[in-house]
């Protein structure tokens, strides 16, 4: 605003003696007053570049009324707020113009008292609104800089996760080398310090694979389609029961798995790294039990094996953290990661609840949908 503490105000009134009666009383209230006897001369100063912080006009005037008049006032100036000015008999007008875009109306004839008021509220309106767009604006900003340093980082790891594998390479063929060439047989020392060296390089192979496909999650392009998740579910079972070590994985399914709108290769990416953690802390259970289900608009996946102290839960979710010593679990960390990153980018959330020794329930949020008439998911 010029002049330091006062709004700009804009008085449009084709009587010329009530706008400068008005203009002048309000400059005595330290309002910053321009006034004109006519739309067109009003629209001629905004179109010129002058900007104002409200405009209070009058409903009928000759050539184009209040509303047409804030209309493309509004136009020029996103940010002008105006006021209509009404006799008693124009009211339903009034409130007309309001759903135009005018903030509120007043009354003609009208005492100061009434007019200030009205005037404070609608210049309060346009300050938020000011400052609401500012915010949005600078949270778009901090959005895209976060987006930006995201896939850096993405890129970054997967680069690193890259140019990781040639040396463990190296190192796992010159143990093997090693091995080979010393004359035999080896003492109990060589012996147990390649097996350590051995065990080394495949947990590092291990934590490169997990940085690598954390990294892929952010690049892979979302493809949302309708997906069956109990289909999925059943895929993901099967696939998991393939696997070494996971041939006794049993996963009930109780009630409806209503279908998501979702892209299925990273929806099926959850279900693996739930349905694989769930059967590594449960499967010493007699008997093991796995559920898949759906309730209060959140898929869930739970287990009755060694849970975990919730008060270490916002931990879960950390890249390469274990709750869980990796003499008792094996793992990377790297799996709830992945989970939470893709429900993230599915615009749901991820959490967990869970009690030591008495397993543990993962719960996330996905965006919901139901096939077209007629027609099943996957058809």
């Amino acid at each position: 605003m010029a002049g330091g503490n006062s709004a700009q105000l804009l008085i449009v009134d084709d009587e010329a003696a009530h706008m400068r009666a008005l203009c002048d009383t309000l400059a005595a209230e330290g309002f910053d007053m321009t006034g004109c006897a006519s739309a067109a001369d009003a629209l001629a100063m905004l179109s010129a570049g002058r900007r104002f912080d409200l405009l209070l006009t009058d409903l009928r005037m000759p050539g184009m009324d209040g509303i047409s008049l804030l209309r493309a006032a509004q136009e020029r100036d996103p940010h002008i707020v105006g006021v209509i000015m009404t006799g008693e008999g124009s009211i339903a007008t009034a409130v007309e113009a309001m759903k135009s875009g005018a903030l509120d109306y007043v009354l003609k004839p009208f005492k100061l008292s009434s007019v200030l008021p009205v005037l404070s509220r609608a210049l309060e309106v346009r300050r938020l609104r000011l400052r609401n767009e500012a915010l949005e604006a600078g949270l778009r900003a901090r959005t895209a800089e976060l987006e930006e340093i995201n896939r850096d980082l993405e890129a970054y790891a997967a680069s690193v996760s890259h140019d990781l594998r040639a040396p463990l390479r190296s190192i796992q063929g010159l143990t093997t080398m090693l091995r080979e060439r010393l004359p035999a047989p080896l003492n109990e020392e060589a012996r147990l310090l390649l097996d350590l060296i051995g065990r080394s390089v495949e947990r590092m192979k291990d934590l490169v694979e997990g940085l690598m496909r954390l990294a892929r999650v952010g690049q892979h392009p979302l493809r949302h389609e309708l997906v069956d998740v109990a289909a999925l579910v059943g895929e993901v079972v099967a696939d998991l029961k393939l696997q070494e070590g996971m041939e006794a994985l049993s996963v009930t399914a109780t009630g409806d798995l209503p279908p998501a709108a979702a892209d299925r290769s990273l929806l099926r990416q959850i279900f693996v790294n739930l349905l694989t953690n769930a059967f590594k802390f449960s499967r010493h259970r007699d008997p093991a039990v796995i559920q898949v289900g759906y309730g209060e608009d959140a898929y869930w996946v739970r287990d009755n094996g060694k849970g975990f102290d919730m008060a270490h839960a916002q931990r879960l979710f950390t890249p390469f953290v274990r709750l869980h010593r990796s003499s008792e679990i094996e793992g990377t960390g790297i799996g709830l990661s992945i989970v939470q990153r893709v429900v993230q980018r599915h615009g749901g959330r991820v959490w967990a609840q869970a009690s030591p020794d008495l397993g543990a329930c993962f719960y996330f949020t996905l965006p919901r949908a139901q096939p077209p008439e007629g027609e099943r998911p996957g058809d």
